[in-house]
């Protein structure tokens, strides 16, 4: 069993209470083999903010090797993963602490950068005949995560009825564009008390990401009537997460939703999530496509670099489009309000 350093349980932060749903009791599930999804993405979109996806196309043995290698590395001696996190700071290994503001959860992850479409050859001490098996599964799903979001983003184009198909998808498939992945193992919670923080709430600043995770539990999402629920895992799907990015080029129209992470009791969580982000210096603003007669930005014009340095200085659960926008948070109810 792994069992995290330091800082100790007691500095967890427990999950703020708030109206919870047990299970919820509707998913907004795609079934990609299907004819014209796009409608039930953009309704799941506007209605959500996440919805899951099935018959994606992805191939499960590779999801598998890339977990496999996932648990065998997280296995390791502290010492050895600590090794790690030095040599490869910001990215790299962390445990428990969870960027740079203060932010604390009771899990351990790997994050990666991805450049020029690819992971770096990882080497890491005491997993050097394991790593080159492991940097083979993480570049191919890496592969296939970014073939997924194209395709999510592209049938959510099309949902728009934005004529140029690539407008989203190819913010992605440029080779300056700036992405992640993330491996985050939760390990049994001891002395577990009720609701420990996994991973605090947040939303994700890059267009969507894409979240896959053991048969472990503990994935959760805000719904606008501000309940929590959550989210029954699904190791053959995957969740499809609306980012900040997204909902400012589609000017509000879709919201960023906040999710967290609830520590496990008796067995060990395992997810990997892909972040879709554009190059460091795309312009993030509302579509010409999308805006309608006489209809504003709701937003400053800002560089994907530039939210991203913002987003880093901030805590998880700060609302970070606030500083970029040009009315405050209760106008754009309002207007979505008005909208509807």
């Amino acid at each position: 069993m792994v069992v995290l350093t330091t800082p100790s349980l007691d500095q967890i932060p427990l999950l703020k209470s708030a109206k919870q749903i047990p299970h919820i009791s509707y998913v907004p599930t795609i079934d990609l083999s299907k004819p014209e999804p796009a409608l039930s993405i953009i309704n799941a979109c506007k209605s959500f903010g996440f919805f899951k996806v099935t018959h994606h196309g992805v191939d499960m043995e590779l999801v598998e090797r890339l977990e496999d290698g996932a648990r065998e590395f997280f296995s390791l001696a502290q010492s050895k993963k600590e090794g790690w996190a030095a040599a490869k700071a910001p990215m790299g290994y962390g445990n428990k602490c969870i960027g740079l503001n203060g932010d604390m959860g009771w899990l351990e992850y790997l994050l990666f950068a991805i450049k020029n479409s690819a992971v770096d050859q990882v080497s890491m001490p005491g997993f050097e005949v394991s790593s080159r098996m492991f940097c083979s599964a993480l570049n191919e799903y890496i592969t296939a995560m970014r073939d997924l979001a194209s395709q999510i983003l592209q049938q959510i184009a099309n949902g728009l009825q934005i004529q140029t198909e690539d407008v989203f998808s190819s913010l992605i498939e440029n080779e300056e564009s700036d992405q992640i992945l993330r491996l985050n193992h939760y390990p049994p919670c001891p002395r577990l008390k009720s609701g420990v923080t996994g991973f605090g709430e947040h939303t994700d600043p890059q267009l969507i990401s894409i979240l896959r995770s053991n048969s472990v539990g503990g994935l959760q999402f805000a719904l606008k009537d501000g309940r929590w629920v959550s989210a029954p895992p699904d190791p053959n799907s995957f969740f499809v997460i609306v980012g900040d990015s997204l909902q400012v080029l589609t000017n509000g129209r879709f919201k960023s939703v906040k999710h967290r992470v609830v520590a496990p009791e008796h067995s060990s969580r395992l997810s990997m999530i892909f972040f879709a982000g554009p190059p460091l210096s795309q312009r993030i603003t509302p579509l010409p496509e999308l805006m309608q007669e006489g209809e504003e930005s709701m937003y400053r014009e800002f560089t994907w670099g530039e939210y991203k340095k913002a987003a880093y200085k901030t805590r998880l659960a700060d609302y970070r489009l606030g500083h970029f926008e040009k009315a405050t948070y209760n106008q754009i109810m309002n207007r979505d309000c008005s909208l509807q």
